[in-house]
């Protein structure tokens, strides 16, 4: 169910509907549907499809321009997260909260989200790079838009060199143009 109706976001952001109406129509198909994973998961007590469903029905809702909705799906995400024993799904859910907080201006609580999903990621084995790339990327942003240049080319670096790896090219290029510009 999750799957579907996330595939089903992603063609409805590629293949823009026609009509607003039409948007906020399949919009609402895909609420509803995440909705319902989050009460199934509930019931089973699946905690990664639990954070999964949350998460993804918090990028529903900034979809939609809903940013409080979103930060309350990513908020109990991260609370369900923090009870599970996997530290990358933590670092998934954390890092989308710190995103929900940077869109309603919270910067100051998306920094220690995003510190917190940094540490994370650098304490595993083998973070995903993916991942991890995605997670400095808006620390960088963040940075750069605090004024704190150095430490914004250093995160640029780190999301450029893992992009590489992946490979992303757009990523690679998005790092490129900030470290350009930052000098």
């Amino acid at each position: 169910m999750i799957n579907a109706a996330w595939t089903l976001r992603r063609t409805m952001l590629a293949e823009r509907p026609a009509t607003d109406a039409e948007f906020d129509q399949v919009a609402d198909l895909i609420r509803r549907r995440l909705t319902q994973a989050v009460a199934l998961s509930r019931r089973t007590d699946d905690t990664r499809t639990l954070v999964t469903a949350l998460r993804r029905l918090g990028h529903v809702e900034h979809d939609a321009g809903r940013h409080d909705e979103a930060v309350g799906r990513y908020e109990e995400a991260v609370a369900v997260a923090r009870k599970a024993t996997d530290p990358m799904l933590l670092a998934h859910a954390v890092r989308h909260l710190a995103d929900g907080y940077r869109s309603t201006g919270r910067l100051a609580e998306a920094e220690v989200c995003y510190d917190e999903t940094l540490t994370l990621y650098a304490a595993a084995d083998e973070p995903p790079a993916l991942d991890y790339a995605n997670a400095l990327r808006p620390m960088a942003i963040l940075k750069e838009s605090l004024g704190e240049t150095d430490e914004a080319r250093n995160l640029w670096q780190q999301a450029k060199s893992l992009y590489a790896t992946v490979p992303i090219a757009a990523g690679v290029a998005e790092c490129e143009e900030h470290l350009a510009r930052l000098g």
